[in-house]
């Protein structure tokens, strides 16, 4: 699939969703019912083509600085009638086209990301305030799934920060996903027996990192005293606790009481005495490696041992991080940081827009040969380029050719197992006044 392709599947599935607008419209019956500069469909490509300059510099590069250029004003109040749901259903559009295959197992990273914006006290649902020096500031929260080898997102859930829930995210993302076999790789922050049911349900499997100490799903098990080891486990869940089920629950390893205050959907939360007791089986290995020396890490997997040994579920588990650099591309290359509203209902258009144009530069730039030469390291591209010239792309600025062979030329070295300190500092909002030129 050529650029040029992938361009005709973004455009044709704006186009899809441009056809039915009063479905995405606030006032269906009224809102881009007269003809405008700005209709529903041009609205949607410039939304999703925005970078982190002002909205009127914006509007002149869009429109080659013509004097019909429609004004900032006009841009704002037809952006205001179109719902998130619009540029949803691009984004997904775009991916069931773009990840067309049945037979390969996708490799799926699942995390989280916070997204500073604008500081509104009213919005309580995104408002935190903190007692240490009395500042405060609104979040919202960026779920998403990552296929690690194609380098995309294939599905996200925007949350406020007061209602923010990681776990019902994905267990959404993965009850409603078409991706027919799969694979997710989760941070110890997903350690949880109904996120591992929902995938076991789903047919897929999993790989997620859990508490290495005394807390946790490690903790209720019977293990044995070695550093390494790898031990299969099939375990029944209940919620009653019955005398007969008190006398099953001393074996650790095969029955495990689900308390009621407990979120797992496969199991009702409360149940008469007089009902027959329901189990709910798991099936998963529990395995811990070393990473370095002294250091050692353990993993929940449901993937056979036969062909996913420890040093391939290692392996498995280092890809994750590529959802977490993907966070920072996004952020700081596509500009995620970089809103052009107030408005949460905006910035959700804003969210999803960058979503696409990330995974619309990346599926480009993978299609783009890179010559191999006798070099010290290997070369990828440049992917700060390939963004700026892809947004060229998208408007028409740039030709197939020419995008090719600039992103071919801007390279930038593949230097394996480096390793730095995590330095982890809050990004600030950038206020409107403070935009490139």
């Amino acid at each position: 699939m050529n650029s040029q392709q992938i361009k005709e599947i973004l455009l044709s599935e704006i186009h899809e969703v441009s056809i039915n607008y009063e479905k995405y419209c606030n006032d269906p019956k009224h809102d881009f019912s007269r003809k405008r500069k700005l209709p529903f469909e041009l609205m949607l490509k410039n939304i999703i083509g925005m970078g982190s300059k002002s909205i009127t510099n914006e509007l002149i590069d869009i429109f080659q600085a013509s004097g019909e250029m429609p004004s900032a004003s006009a841009f704002v109040q037809q952006r205001t009638k179109i719902r998130p749901e619009a540029l949803k259903a691009v984004f997904d559009g775009f991916m069931s086209r773009i990840l067309a295959s049945a037979d390969k197992m996708r490799i799926l990273a699942v995390d989280g990301s916070d997204i500073q914006i604008e500081t509104n006290p009213k919005d309580k649902t995104s408002h935190i305030s903190t007692s240490i020096d009395k500042k405060s500031f609104n979040l919202l929260h960026l779920n998403a799934l990552y296929d690690l080898e194609e380098h995309v997102y294939t599905d996200a859930i925007i949350q406020a920060a007061k209602s923010q829930n990681e776990h019902g995210a994905l267990n959404e993302m993965v009850d409603r996903s078409e991706i027919p076999k799969a694979l997710v790789i989760a941070d110890r922050g997903y350690e949880s027996y109904n996120d591992m049911a929902h995938i076991q349900e789903k047919g897929w499997f999993f790989l997620i990192r859990i508490k290495d100490g005394r807390n946790g799903i490690k903790m209720g098990l019977e293990l044995p005293r070695r550093n390494e080891f790898d031990l299969d486990v099939s375990l029944k869940l209940t919620r009653k606790q019955t005398n007969d089920v008190k006398k099953l629950l001393k074996d650790k390893n095969h029955y495990r009481y689900i308390a009621s205050s407990a979120t797992f959907d496969f199991l009702p939360s409360h149940s008469k005495k007089s009902e027959q007791t329901r189990f709910y089986e798991i099936n998963f290995r529990i395995v811990r490696f070393e990473i370095t020396p002294g250091n050692y890490e353990t993993i929940l997997t449901s993937l056979d041992v036969n062909k996913y040994p420890p040093k391939e579920l290692k392996r498995l588990y280092a890809l994750r991080w590529g959802i977490e650099t993907s966070f920072r591309d996004l952020k700081y290359t596509v500009g995620m940081l970089n809103f052009h509203s107030k408005k949460v209902m905006c910035i959700h258009q804003e969210i999803y827009a960058h979503l696409i144009i990330y995974n619309f530069s990346e599926m480009i730039t993978s299609h783009v040969a890179i010559s191999k030469k006798k070099r010290l390291y290997t070369y990828k591209a440049n992917f700060s380029v390939a963004v700026h010239v892809c947004r060229l792309f998208f408007y028409e600025k740039a030709t197939s050719p020419g995008l090719e062979a600039i992103i071919s030329k801007n390279l930038i070295p593949i230097r394996p197992d480096r390793h730095y300190t995590r330095k982890r500092s809050e990004k600030g909002f950038c206020g409107f006044l403070y935009r490139v030129a």
